[in-house]
């Protein structure tokens, strides 16, 4: 019998920018796969030189000249095996995000991306120039090999000239960001186009956060009828063996987790990322004894270790003890750093200076902002000083309605919930303490159980100010997620009031969301790069 052919897909966390150390990862793939794995081929993810999303660095004018050396270096290391590269290329005055197959030193095959994306995240219009109609087939011991990039499969013309041009599978490299659901429309769309040209397909992706995207892997290969026969480990890095049997693609499959487990393991990732990647020491945030400080606490100790995580304590005259209890067994749990700092002194010197200015006028919102304020400061001020960044603890509910005080609990440098309602906070939560020894939640099951509240002011919650999160949430998901209208929302049978008051909210909020720190997608739309509404607009019911 025939040996089967072994591609490997090389699973990469590819860091934006970082020529030499992506060429050394390329590198370190293609040797294992040759000497580890036996395989004839190796792909790794679309732009993997140069990494993904590379934005304006594509404008750069020393990056063609630093992008060549970087792919002879490429091709110098493909003795006895074929490495799929992903790189911009430069040609005829014109920019197009390609892919090129190296063998024994020399260029094999060269694909220019034909479909580009220019919706959600994407912004490929802005910088590439889209590769001509037709196929790049290439042989590899007797199979022939139809290359496409990304996009290029999520549409059928690519696939179908392919498929004309004489090719047996296709092999697909990708940088395809992660959200909630993103796993099964991949695995449906290459069911789609299975259908179509009826050949198998090998489907690489890459992982890792990056800024405001967070990439989930999840490469793949499906058989002619569609069925995966390979499924990598979501969020995991490596280099994946895909045999091709009698020309269908075999390999391990993954165990499948819940989406809790997903959006907890990819927040990890990018928290991870974000922090070492821009060379901060550890974090800070303020652990309060509520829900989405406690949970940020316990994903900045899974990203970084316990040692890299400093949790302070900021209470106010309304701290209820059993908020700074909470706060102070979660860090002893979780082996964080743990720090006091009682705001009261800044907090009426800032009341003082204030007085001569506010007259008689009552209290209000305002001494709430500025217990708020008086936490940012001193975060803030720890920050310059020890250099650690600063995590924010909002999460989407409250960034969309405007729940949030600016240069107060919004400051910081990284916010790792922001695309995470807070129905999902606690879903997330409850999924990491099911982690944890029976018996030793990390995050006290009094903080679950207890009603939100930030403790502005004696027996505030969450509720006085906005809906119930169980009415808002569903409400903001079509509102933000879907775009539908008010009355559209309210024949859902949302209450019309409700719905115009939340609307409100979000429209009037956009300012404040502009100056919020990056944090990862999670969801079909997040707030950032991907919604991009104007600040001064009048836009009522729609």
């Amino acid at each position: 019998m025939n040996k089967p052919l072994v591609l490997a897909a090389a699973q990469l966390n590819l860091w934006v920018g970082d020529l030499d150390g992506n060429v050394a990862k390329i590198i370190a793939s293609a040797v294992k796969a040759r000497d580890e794995l036996g395989a004839q081929l190796v792909a790794t993810p679309e732009l993997s030189l140069l990494g993904y999303p590379p934005d304006d660095l594509l404008l750069r004018t020393a990056l063609p000249q630093a992008i060549d050396a970087a792919l002879a270096q490429i091709a110098a290391a493909s003795q006895g095996i074929h490495i799929v590269v992903g790189h911009p290329e430069w040609a005829d005055g014109r920019t197009y995000n390609a892919a090129s197959v190296y063998r024994d030193g020399r260029l094999v095959a060269r694909a220019r991306k034909q479909l580009l994306p220019n919706y959600g995240v994407f912004d490929e219009k802005r910088h590439f120039e889209p590769g001509a109609a037709g196929a790049t087939v290439f042989a590899l011991d007797g199979l022939r090999i139809g290359l496409c990039i990304c996009e290029d499969i999520w549409g059928p013309v690519p696939a179908a000239a392919a498929k004309v041009a004489g090719a047996e599978l296709l092999l697909n490299i990708n940088a395809s960001p992660y959200h909630v659901g993103k796993p099964a429309e991949r695995l449906a769309v290459l069911r789609q186009r299975v259908a179509e040209v009826g050949l198998p397909i090998v489907y690489v992706n890459c992982t890792g956060g990056q800024d405001e995207l967070v990439f989930d892997g999840d490469s793949m290969a499906v058989d002619a009828t569609g069925a995966p026969r390979f499924r990598a480990p979501l969020f995991e890095e490596g280099v994946y063996p895909i045999a091709i049997d009698a020309g269908q693609p075999r390999g391990a499959l993954r165990a499948e987790v819940s989406v809790e487990a997903e959006i907890y393991t990819g927040l990890v990732q990018a928290t991870r990322d974000y922090v070492t990647r821009n060379g901060f020491p550890g974090v800070l945030l303020g652990l309060s004894g509520g829900i989405d400080s406690a949970l940020i606490a316990a994903i900045a100790a899974d990203a970084l270790g316990p040692d890299q995580v400093w949790a302070v304590s900021l209470p106010s005259r309304y701290t209820l003890d059993m908020s700074n209890d909470d706060a102070r067994i979660e860090a002893e749990r979780l082996g964080i750093r743990y720090s006091v700092l009682p705001i009261e002194k800044p907090f009426t010197a800032f009341g003082e200076t204030l007085a001569p200015l506010f007259g008689d006028r009552p209290i209000d919102l305002t001494e709430e902002n500025m217990q708020s304020r008086s936490r940012g400061v001193l975060l803030m001020a720890l920050s310059n000083k020890f250099g650690s960044v600063v995590l924010t603890t909002g999460n989407k509910s409250e960034m969309a309605v405007g729940y949030a005080t600016l240069y107060g609990d919004m400051c910081g440098g990284f916010a790792p919930i922001k695309d995470v309602y807070k129905t999902r906070v606690y879903a997330l939560s409850r999924y990491r303490n099911s982690l944890a020894p029976a018996g030793q939640p990390v995050i006290p099951e009094r903080v679950i159980e207890r009603p939100p509240t930030a403790e502005l002011r004696p027996d505030q919650k969450d509720s006085d100010s906005l809906p119930p999160y169980e009415v808002l949430d569903p409400i903001l998901e079509a509102y933000v997620e879907q775009c539908r209208s008010i009355p559209e929302i309210v024949a859902m049978g949302f209450e019309e009031a409700t719905v115009r008051r939340v609307a409100s909210l979000v429209r009037r909020s956009e300012y404040k969301r502009r100056q919020a720190p990056p944090g990862p997608k999670v969801t079909q739309r997040a707030f950032g790069r991907e919604r991009r509404y104007p600040i001064t607009a009048r836009y009522g019911d729609l």
